[in-house]
């Protein structure tokens, strides 16, 4: 094979499906940096390759920014939230807008993927917070110093950490936030991989939570589904063959116990097609699925 010109790919459609599918297991702890590089290399032509398809598929944070973090339509601060059943205190970003001033606001919990709390999250925040919502995004990290700037080594630190306590630091997060100054007590959850993992947790966690908005999430317990009172807008990637495994079984449990849910299959785009900072990034899709959200969000928070 000649070598794949990675600067030349503006889109997942770009890629060879097998590079694609590597990128995930890689993203997602299945391979080392050395394991992806030596295994794509096979496929586009070479070492030097490989390692131009690594770069090129890796966040680009300047690049997918909407709200820049200093946008004064935004206030924005930090939080510490005592999680005695997690890890001890779990740190939050928090975003709302300005011209709200001090007025009570509905809560948005927005759980990130298995990096911690990165520059992209906390735009998903701020851009939320334009919609007219409090948003709180705490960081799972925050045991081990919070999100260290560097996405192999926030996937390194996050792979330490015991899930369960993380489930739980989610949930004092999100208690927490409820009664926060500036919240109404009206709240809900969204989440993206890991995080849509954590959106589906919470919705059988906390028995107020309005809306939960998993995006290519894996399911929650399946024996903890009849607890959910959410309203669900579930959102999946056609391609994601990994996490829609998983949706056969958690559908017949939702349906089951009677839970009001939508779901959503986007087909022919990636894992992470939401996320504007990588060429996974769907643009089509991605709008679709945010209107979707907002509007479930309007109708169970406004």
């Amino acid at each position: 094979m000649t070598d794949f010109d990675a600067g030349a790919a503006t889109g997942a459609a770009d890629y060879p499906r097998k590079v694609l599918d590597l990128f995930d297991a890689y993203v997602h702890g299945a391979l080392d940096r050395r394991g992806f590089l030596n295994q794509c290399a096979a496929h586009v032509g070479g070492m030097v390759s490989a390692t131009a398809v690594l770069a090129a598929l890796s966040p680009d944070f300047a690049r997918g920014q909407v709200i820049p973090a200093d946008d004064a339509r935004v206030a924005t601060s930090r939080i510490d939230v005592p999680s005695p059943q997690g890890h001890g205190t779990m740190r939050a970003y928090v975003a709302r807008p300005a011209a709200k001033g001090d007025a009570d606001l509905p809560v948005v919990i927005v759980a990130h993927e298995n990096r911690g709390l990165n520059p992209h999250i906390e735009d998903v925040a701020r851009r939320l917070a334009l919609e007219g919502f409090m948003t709180v995004a705490p960081d799972a990290l925050t045991t081990l110093g919070g999100y260290p700037g560097d996405e192999d080594k926030a996937r390194e630190m996050f792979a330490t950490l015991d899930r369960a306590k993380i489930g739980e630091d989610f949930v004092a997060a999100a208690n927490h936030a409820r009664t926060m100054p500036g919240s109404n007590g009206k709240l809900a959850a969204t989440g993206f991989c890991f995080g849509g993992g954590i959106a589906n947790l919470l919705a059988t966690r906390l028995p107020d939570l309005r809306a939960a908005i998993p995006f290519y999430g894996s399911p929650p317990p399946l024996e903890d589904v009849p607890a959910i009172k959410a309203r669900l807008l579930i959102h999946y990637a056609g391609n994601d063959m990994r996490v829609n495994a998983s949706w056969p079984d958690y559908k017949a449990a939702l349906d089951k116990a009677g839970i009001d849910y939508q779901v959503f299959i986007y087909e022919g785009v990636e894992h992470g097609f939401n996320n504007d900072t990588t060429p996974r990034f769907d643009k089509e899709a991605a709008a679709l699925a945010w209107s979707r959200t907002l509007e479930l969000l309007r109708q169970t928070l406004n």
